[in-house]
């Protein structure tokens, strides 16, 4: 029997990508959601041409807007995510947002332990509606959730920057604040190739070194 019996074929290790979104309604103003949308479905259109070897990047969105939060894309791999726009409404539930985000991160049936470190990502223009500091504890104090690597970004003058900081609970870690919509989807192209660098890095876990608001350093 051939020795070729002997080896098997070890499959890339999931990397999720979660998003927090705010789809309140003031982001339906000023084309901010259209640009939202645009940006997130070019990021995932990059994600789906990265060749999974070592790692398998899964994307998950979670919207907040109106009275809770919802899960608008289930975790799964970038390539089977058929991308459907959000629609922004109704109030700024960001706690109900950091509730869900800590039960998909803590379901090991849905992001196992052989999966990377996730990376979680809070979109807001405004400033919580409901009670977000209790949740925001308990998601930081999960063990599985206090691994993930957390970014930020805020839209326009209206938004809560002190909450998106204390979300990152990194002093050295910085909130990236977007004042234009060009300024969003600079963001995003950021934020695909920091994931992508990691899943084609030898060790997939490791942060990226580049803060979001370095971005201007790059011709993208």
């Amino acid at each position: 029997m051939s020795k070729l019996s002997d080896f098997t074929v070890s499959s890339p290790r999931p990397l999720p990508v979660i998003l927090l979104a705010d789809v309140s309604g003031s982001m339906a103003e000023n084309g901010k959601i259209d640009t939202l949308n645009a940006a997130v479905s070019e990021m995932i259109a990059t994600f789906v041409e990265e060749e999974a070897t070592r790692a398998e990047i899964q994307v998950a969105i979670i919207t907040f807007g109106g009275s809770a939060a919802r899960v608008h894309t289930p975790l799964k791999p970038a390539s089977e995510v058929k991308w459907e726009n959000m629609a922004a409404s109704g109030r700024t539930p960001m706690g109900s947002a950091f509730t869900t985000v800590q039960q998909i991160i803590e379901d090991r049936q849905l992001i196992p332990g052989r999966a990377y470190r996730p990376t979680i990502v809070l979109i807001s223009d405004g400033i919580p509606t409901d009670d977000w500091k209790t949740p925001l504890e308990l998601l930081l104090g999960s063990e599985r959730a206090s691994k993930a690597m957390r970014f930020a970004m805020g839209i326009g003058e209206e938004a809560d920057l002190v909450t998106l900081k204390t979300f990152l609970a990194d002093p050295a870690s910085k909130v990236f604040h977007a004042h234009e919509a060009r300024e969003i989807k600079k963001f995003f192209r950021w934020l695909s190739m920091s994931v992508t660098s990691r899943s084609r890095s030898a060790n997939p876990n490791n942060a990226v070194v580049v803060e979001p608001t370095d971005l201007d350093d790059f011709d993208f």
